[in-house]
């Protein structure tokens, strides 16, 4: 699946956040999305993810040559992980089932997916742990376990590993690696780390102003 942004504004209020913004995502990969605060970078994902909706411009998913149309099904196939991630309050196997749970999934169907999501991002012995008990870093590796579970061809991740500790950066930084080894996903993430965006991106974007303004292949 390929995603094309098409010269997409947004602006709150008098504020503009971005401007004639473009870019095509038409190969597997990491894309690294940097800039300073406030340069729209958080705002970009969420339009692309189809959670926010663009003043003006185009975001098209393809399949093939085909536009895909932007209902439940593309949403279901696409998936945002926030910078703090929203814990549900119960044990962590249940905060990883709620988005099998509302597909219809079976349960035996269920179980075998969260149990490899949570092996996948190394949460297996803390399955039956109360999510909020999760430090920080485990909180936010939760985040990204409830969003593999759902098997995302796109995955959208801002600044995956602000304001965590080292270990954790670590082994998210693993996960990212992992992720693009097994071709699960187009990866689209932010970060203000460069040194972090060239140890786990194929291609860095940089936005200033609202624009791309940079591209460069790793």
């Amino acid at each position: 699946m390929r995603l094309h942004v098409s010269h997409i504004t947004k602006s709150y209020g008098n504020k503009a956040i971005l401007s004639d913004c473009s870019c095509v995502f038409g190969k597997p990969g990491t894309y690294v999305l940097m800039g300073p605060n406030g340069c729209g970078k958080s705002t970009f994902l969420r339009i692309c993810a189809l959670l926010e909706q663009q003043d003006s411009g185009e975001i098209a998913y393809f399949d093939d040559s085909s536009a895909l149309v932007k209902d439940i099904t593309l949403k279901r196939r696409i998936t945002l992980v926030l910078p703090r991630t929203g814990v549900f309050n119960t044990t962590v196997f249940q905060n990883v089932a709620y988005g099998l749970r509302i597909r219809g999934l079976d349960r035996p169907v269920i179980k075998k997916k969260i149990d490899a999501a949570l092996d996948f991002v190394g949460l297996a012995p803390k399955a039956g742990q109360h999510g909020r008990t999760l430090s920080s870093g485990e909180t936010q590796r939760l985040g990204i376990a409830r969003a593999l579970v759902l098997e995302p061809e796109v995955l959208f991740l801002d600044e995956p590993t602000a304001s965590i500790d080292e270990e954790n950066t670590c082994i998210i930084e693993s996960i990212i690696g992992s992720l693009k080894k097994e071709g699960r996903s187009t990866i689209i993430m932010t970060t203000h780390d460069r040194d972090q965006a060239k140890r786990v991106g194929d291609v860095l974007l940089v936005m200033k102003n609202g624009r791309m303004e940079g591209l460069d292949l790793q």
